[in-house]
């Protein structure tokens, strides 16, 4: 397929990156990489090219054509310094680059998992007979005491690298109140993966100083990390909310929590706590959301809340299903997340073909929203701007940090080609991630992830199993 006439808003895609140098002779020169071993992960991301791509969905429709900013047919993405440089076709490749063949591929932003409990790898499966509450009680609450620091950062660990192998480069993580020495292990434990990372805290109200205390030691220092405060909503806890939402201020983060996940949720009132406290506004993501009433809906468009949706685990847990088509239709930011060990294993493709599958059965309605365009987008673009950080993440916008995956669709659960966007979203599995960059860093190289001893990783989560089952 030839590729289409280069318009204004493609040449844009590379103005402001420095003149790139021309390579010497064939890609293979410039080191094409199609066959060997994953490359190691290096202190400095590599200037990379991602050359000749079949397919690019840059998410800006300033680059490309549609509201998913397409490309198709021999797009081009210039990695530099952690950044997107460019996109565009045919582009210069500087000298010592790095060349990822991405021929019959398709290249697009990585996803971003708005919710999730990594340290629930440790009761996947768990409880499956069990609703929300019961859940909760037999296999949350029953488990989390048992782990210690050490065993924190092996869960955690495997977690982390399980999303990360399935496309996801940024996750917030909804942390439960833990010690302080676990807090450090836990950190570690998604430094250590590559991810990026937005660790929300939370504490009881008595340790509520460890919060500020955690953001300054453990994750301040480091460059892929960033903070909330999270929070338990409700009109009995009003006095605490306050309190960590003044916190969240000082710090100059969101508050984020869990909101009318289950019916009985409604008998302590969140949302009117949430008001009460101040709290109502963009600063606020809300996980699940799922039973709001029309007032409701429509007070958290018209406040900017952020709502993360979690169908899996919602179906996992009998919770109900969010009216995502009315909190669109109140222009709602809301993206997408796995939430820990109900989701049961890291798939945002399976997420994305349940958040659609989910509202095209409740109304029988084939075209409600989601729509597949609009589901890619909150998998990636969509839920960067919830947590406000569409300015660096979400879309391969040039200037943006270069977080990308570039996909395999020649295998048996994607082929033949029909109409890959829809594709994506109703074929595609964690498999067909051939590639992942987090800030210009390969983390995932022909399928493997970079430097990783699985097998190791594996044998460290089994260990800390045995250790919670014998507690």
């Amino acid at each position: 397929m030839n590729f289409p006439k280069m318009s204004r808003r493609r040449v844009l895609a590379g103005i402001g990156s420095v003149p790139l140098a021309a390579a010497a002779g064939s890609s293979a020169a410039a080191g094409t990489e199609r066959t060997g071993r994953p490359e190691a992960i290096r202190d400095e991301p590599r200037t990379t090219v991602l050359r000749g791509a079949d397919l690019v969905l840059t998410m800006d429709p300033e680059i490309g054509e549609g509201p998913l900013g397409t490309l198709e047919g021999g797009g081009d993405v210039l990695l530099r310094d952690g950044r997107i440089a460019a996109v565009g076709s045919g582009l210069d490749v500087p000298r010592g680059a790095r060349v990822v063949d991405a021929s019959g591929r398709i290249v697009l932003p990585g996803f971003v998992d708005l919710h999730n409990h990594l340290w629930q790898s440790s009761i996947r499966g768990g409880c499956s007979t069990q609703d929300l509450n019961g859940w909760l009680a037999d296999c949350n609450r029953a488990t989390l005491p048992k782990i210690d620091a050490r065993d924190m950062y092996r869960f955690v660990h495997l977690a982390a690298l399980d999303a990360l192998q399935a496309g996801v480069t940024t996750v917030v993580d909804w942390v439960h109140a833990i010690p302080y020495d676990t807090s450090e292990r836990y950190v570690r434990a998604l430094d250590d993966s590559g991810l990026r990372f937005v660790y929300a805290a939370t504490q009881g109200a008595a340790d509520i100083s460890l919060i500020p205390k955690i953001k300054k030691d453990f994750l301040d220092p480091l460059p892929l990390a960033s903070a909330q405060v999270s929070v338990h909503a409700g009109m009995s806890a009003l006095k605490e909310l306050r309190q960590f939402h003044e916190v969240a201020r000082d710090l100059g983060v969101m508050l984020n929590s869990h909101v009318l996940e289950h019916r009985d949720d409604r008998k302590d009132d969140p949302i009117r706590s949430l008001r009460e406290s101040g709290a109502f506004g963009p600063d606020l993501l809300m996980n699940h959301a799922i039973h709001l009433t029309d007032e409701e809906i429509a007070l958290t468009g018209e406040r900017d809340v952020r709502i993360a949706h979690c169908p899996l685990s919602n179906m996992r847990l009998a919770s109900g299903i969010i009216p995502l088509p009315a909190l669109h239709r109140h222009g709602v930011r809301a993206g997408l997340g796995h939430d820990g060990g109900t989701n049961d294993t890291s798939d945002m493709f399976n997420v994305m073909k349940a958040a659609v599958g989910l509202q095209r059965a409740r109304h029988e309605d084939a075209e409600i929203h989601p729509t597949i365009p609009a589901v890619l987008r909150m998998a990636t673009l969509g839920g960067a701007e919830c947590i406000g950080m569409a300015d660096r993440i979400g879309s391969l916008t040039p200037g943006k940090r270069a977080d990308v995956l570039v996909l395999d669709p020649g295998t048996l659960n994607f082929a033949p080609r029909f109409d890959w966007t829809s594709q994506i979203v109703l074929n595609g599995q964690p498999p067909n991630v051939r590639e992942v960059f987090v800030d210009g860093h390969l983390r995932k190289s022909r399928g493997a992830l970079v430097q990783v001893d699985t097998e190791k990783v594996v044998r460290e989560a089994e260990l800390a199993a045995d250790h919670i089952r014998r507690a």
